[in-house]
């Protein structure tokens, strides 16, 4: 059988993916000469199966971010018992039977970076955003024993609050919010989630997903206001390492 050495990230326009570098940096440090780390930047998802097809033995596992986590897994052999309850999967490894095993490690990377941060009173959050990051981020806040809205811009049930409903009575009571849409990210700096930032306070703490830029408007109009803020590297970091471990596993 051969090495297990090619790796690559799965998504729609990652131009400006973390992963890759980040890999072909820790292979370099590694001394890991004859592993690979690429970009598989597909149009449809539908397209995923040819990556692999006849070449299962070169890989031994990939990423997968925006906006493939969910629709990924109807080609997977099979998932773990976290990404089967969240329904999202952002990292595959390969088996030597040619398995693709799905995982989320963003729940171990969010749940790290978050926990150092949080005070007594972040009791209840909002969630900005209802795609597979959501999912992963809301298992976390479930496991915390953290209450949680969805907010989006199309509501689909009475449990998700649209953002042209947000008072200054929700805002008050929900001390965390957490953006999991790709608003803000390089190149649109200038876009930012559609809530009442007026209302923030030096309760409350904001964490953006989004690592580029380090700063999002989101952030920033958050610091105007005094709340602890935090983006979203040291996650993409903590599951990346978690990613490895599983691949090496």
């Amino acid at each position: 059988m051969q090495e297990k050495t090619k790796f690559g990230l799965i998504g729609k326009n990652i131009f400006y993916s973390f992963s890759q570098g980040y890999f072909l940096e820790k292979f370099e440090k590694l001394k890991l000469e004859n592993h690979k780390y690429r970009n598989y930047d597909l149009p449809e998802i539908s397209e995923f199966p040819f990556i692999t097809y006849h070449r299962e033995e070169e890989f031994g596992g990939f990423n997968v971010t925006i906006p493939y986590k969910e629709s990924i897994i109807k080609y997977l052999s099979k998932l773990d018992n976290d990404a089967q309850e969240i329904g999202a999967v952002n990292t595959i490894k390969v088996t030597s039977d040619s398995e693709l095993i799905g995982f989320n490690t963003d729940v171990y990377g969010f749940e790290n970076s978050l926990r150092p941060l949080l005070k007594s009173h972040h009791k209840k959050a909002l969630i900005l955003g209802t795609g597979g990051a959501s999912k992963a981020i809301a298992f976390v806040l479930n496991k915390l024993n953290i209450d949680f809205q969805f907010v989006s811009r199309n509501p689909i049930s009475e449990d998700v609050f649209s953002y042209k409903n947000l008072s200054k009575a929700i805002i008050e009571d929900h001390q965390l919010i957490i953006n999991c849409t790709p608003l803000g990210v390089h190149p649109d700096i200038q876009k930012c989630p559609d809530i009442p930032y007026e209302f923030l306070t030096d309760t409350h703490f904001l964490y953006d997903l989004i690592y580029n830029p380090s700063e999002t408007k989101f952030l920033k109009q958050g610091k105007q206001q005094g709340t602890i803020i935090k983006n979203g590297l040291e996650m993409l970091e903590l599951q990346a390492e978690k990613s490895w471990e599983i691949w090496n596993s």
